[in-house]
This record gives structure tokens, sequence and C-alpha cells, in this order.
């Protein structure tokens, strides 16, 4: 874990509403730990869409998962995870609503200071030590989430950081987050499928077969908008119109079974849409379905995210879809993010090897074109990344491949927002240099997580 600063800052002026940092979700078995989320960081902000991309078994159902508080036992994000939810309209609302476990950020930045908190601890460091382009301005926020809350007197069940703005007067704050890996609760049954909403790839599941789908999408808007009665019926009506539902007035009191594929999936959107959410969670959505109808339900998604100005996020295996309807990308492999950029330079410029190689795995349209794949499988990530996890599979991989685990760098100095994590770059540097450049990031890292306690198992 390393206190770094935002992956895509540069990539928007709009202020991300969704903020993961240095996630971390592993699950524990009496024979070994499983890291199927290791070390994950990137942002989604409104009216955009961020695609999350990779084979089976890469992370990405994990990820939206720790996001939404769903992570089954014996699974559990680990110490030093930060999920920063910041939207001024429910950080005011949780001030009000939690006000013993809201924390004045401001007041607390004024005593303590990185230096001295690293110096309670007994480690001597200087500003520059502390890793990142930020060291000699660390947000007290920031050290808060990666454990050093202990530290200032933070309540460990802290959940909402004012930074701008009194405590004492909810409505007046201008600033803040809610920490979703301390959500326990009411406070996470709030934020859950009310402020961000999850679809799921198998509608089916999703729905319970013995209840209309209209009572289902009724339930969500009595749980989530305090809507009843006739006031419900006709809101769960003009959702599935909403979402492209024919005769949405007589369809309102059947049962899933009597649904198509599609129409499930799209009745499943409505209920999302119910809770009115800021932020929308597609987990492979479209895989069940067939071509035709996969086109009418990402065609449904894009309209839906303009005309409300979601924040999406897009989790799918199939690169296409991603070109369809992403505007940044992330590319996952064995629980870390190997590559991110803006979808036009992915696919027009890829640079990590996986990527690359899920680029020309993609079926051709000429006679003769012969499919490639990628030899080998994804790893199970069941120790600490010391090495290049996509080494054994890899066709560029060299000799320090097998010794040093790669950090994020820019892949050029043109293209600040377009990086990977991968030996080969910066493509500027030579390869020893590259190496060594990124042996100081693993050595900084380290240093981070020697002086937070490391990770809690």
């Amino acid at each position: 874990m390393s206190l770094e600063t935002s992956p895509d800052e540069a990539a928007s002026e709009t202020e991300p509403i969704i903020e993961v940092r240095n996630l971390q979700t592993a699950f524990f078995t009496d024979k070994e730990t499983i890291r199927a989320v290791d070390d994950v960081s990137f942002d989604i902000r409104p009216g955009e869409t961020v695609g999350i991309v990779g084979e089976s078994g890469s992370g990405k159902s994990v990820t939206a998962r720790s996001i939404m508080g769903l992570v089954d036992s014996p699974g559990r994000i680990l110490e030093g995870s930060s999920i920063r939810f910041s939207h001024l309209e429910t950080v005011r609302e949780y001030a009000e609503r939690f006000p013993d476990r809201t924390v004045d950020l401001e007041s607390l930045d004024a005593q303590y200071d990185p230096v001295d908190l690293f110096g309670r601890r007994g480690v001597d460091v200087t500003p520059a030590d502390l890793g990142y382009e930020r060291a000699a301005d660390v947000p007290l926020a920031d050290l808060v989430t990666a454990g050093y809350g202990d530290e200032v007197g933070v309540d460990p069940n802290a959940c909402v950081f004012v930074t701008d703005g009194s405590t004492d007067s909810p409505s007046e704050i201008r600033d803040g987050f809610v920490e979703l890996t301390r959500l326990s609760g009411e406070s996470q049954r709030l934020m859950r499928g009310g402020r961000i909403a999850m679809v799921f790839q198998d509608p089916l599941t999703s729905l319970n077969p013995v209840y209309t789908v209209g009572n289902q999408i009724k339930e969500a808007l009595r749980l989530h908008q305090g809507l009843r009665g006739e006031e419900a019926t006709q809101e769960a009506i003009q959702l599935l119109e909403d979402v492209g539902i024919p005769d949405a007035r007589r369809r309102v009191d059947e049962y899933p079974h009597q649904f198509s594929g599609g129409m499930r999936q799209r009745a499943v959107i409505a209920m999302a849409l119910a809770c009115e959410p800021e932020v929308l969670i597609c987990d492979e959505p479209t895989t069940a379905l067939d071509v035709t109808i996969q086109a009418q339900i990402l065609d449904l998604l894009t309209e839906i995210q303009e005309e409300r100005d979601l924040a999406t996020m897009f989790i799918t295996h199939d690169m296409g879809v991603i070109a369809e309807i992403s505007d940044r990308v992330n590319v996952m492999y064995a629980g870390e993010v190997v590559e991110r950029a803006d979808v036009e330079d992915l696919f027009a410029n890829p640079k990590h090897p996986y990527t690359q190689g899920l680029l020309q795995s993609i079926p051709g349209q000429q006679d003769g074109d012969r499919l490639q794949t990628i030899e080998g499988n994804v790893p199970t990530p069941n120790e600490p990344a010391t090495y290049c996890r996509f080494a054994p599979r890899c066709p560029k991989a060299f000799g320090e491949c097998d010794a040093v685990h790669p950090e994020h760098v820019p892949v050029d100095d043109d293209a600040p927002d377009h990086t990977a994590a991968c030996l080969l770059y910066p493509e500027q540097q030579s390869k020893t240099a590259a190496v060594a450049e990124h042996r100081r990031r693993n050595e900084n890292q380290t240093q981070s997580q020697n002086r937070s306690g490391g990770s809690s198992e």
C-alpha cells in the first residue's frame, strides 16, 4: 500500500465522486490467503463511464463488491484501503444522521503534520521520504484513511470526514467525503442501493421469482424514497417505460419468468434507478444476452447515463463492449490494474503486453485470420506481488520481470494519463534505467507500508 495521488487527476477538471485508493481485498482460508484485489486505485467522475476489463479471475467483480460493501466471508477489505464517496449532499446527510461518526479534518489539520505523525511511531522521516510528489503537503485525510487515525484521536468507527465547513452545521458543509470501507449497519444500507446501485450479470438471479417485477421495484421505492401505494405503482410503471419495456402498465404485474432475458435485464436496471443513485456499477450486464439485445442494453445504459449524469463503472471481459461504452479504461490482471488510459488511447496505442494480447485475441473478419490467444491461465494471487504476475505468460518478459514488481508509470512524457505497470516503461528510458525506476518506486512503497504497519491480515 502506498499513499498515492489520484491516478487520473489530470484527466478531467470534474472532481471524482468515487476515489478508490490502494484497495486490497483478500479471502482467508486455512491453507492460503487469496489477494483478489491487490493495491488497486482509480477514480469515477459524474457523467463518465470507467471500464474495468480483464479475464475471469482478474478481480473485477471483487472490486465492484468492495465498493458496494458486498464482500462475502471469508473475504474482507484490508486496513489501508480507501474508497471515498465525495457527494456533497450525501456528506451533509450523513453528518446530520451520524454526528458521532463525523470528523472535522479541517480543525485537525492545523494541529498535525505528516512528519510529526511518523515521528510518533519512532520513524525518522523527512517530507521527501514520503514517496510521492505532494510529500511536503500530505493531506490529513490521506493519513487517516491509510491507518494513522489513531495518532490524531480519530474514532475507528468514523465514516464521514469534513474537509471544508463545520460539523456543527451540516447544511453549511462545503466539502468532504464518506469513507465506504468504514460503513456498517444503517450507514451501509443507506449507501448501498440508495447512493450506489449495481446491475448484476444474471437478471434471473437478481429478481425474486415469487414476486411480480412491479412489487420488487416498489419495494426499492419504499426503502429509498418512501413511496407507497398508488404513488409507488405509478413510479414503477414510469421506470419500466424509461428502460424501454413496452406496455409497462400491464407488465408491471407480471413475474420475472414472463419476461425475456433482455426484458429482465431492463427490469433490473429499472430497480437500480428506483433508488435514484449517483453511481451505477454494471457487472457484466450483457454477458448472458445475444448480440442484438446486448447492443440495445448498451444503448439504454448510455442514454440513462447522459440523462441522469451518472458516474458509471462497467465491468466486462469483452474489449468490444469496452470500446463501445467506456470513456476511460482500467485493465486488470491477477488482482492488479496493469494499464489505465482513455479509451481512444488504449485501443490506438496499447502498451502493456497483456492489453496487447487482449486486443489481438479479438476475432478478425477476414477469411483465414488466425485467432490469437494468450497462452496459460490467470494465476491465483496468493502472495504479495514481488514480481510481475503476468511474466510467465508474457512474450516480452526478461530476467528482471521475475524479481521486480512493476509500478504504474507514464508510458511516455507525452501521455501522463496513460500509465502501465510494466518494466518496459517509461519508453524514453533504457531498459536498465526503467527497471531502476521501478525498483525505486518499490522501495518507496515498502517504506510506506512499514510506516503504516503494513496490511492487516
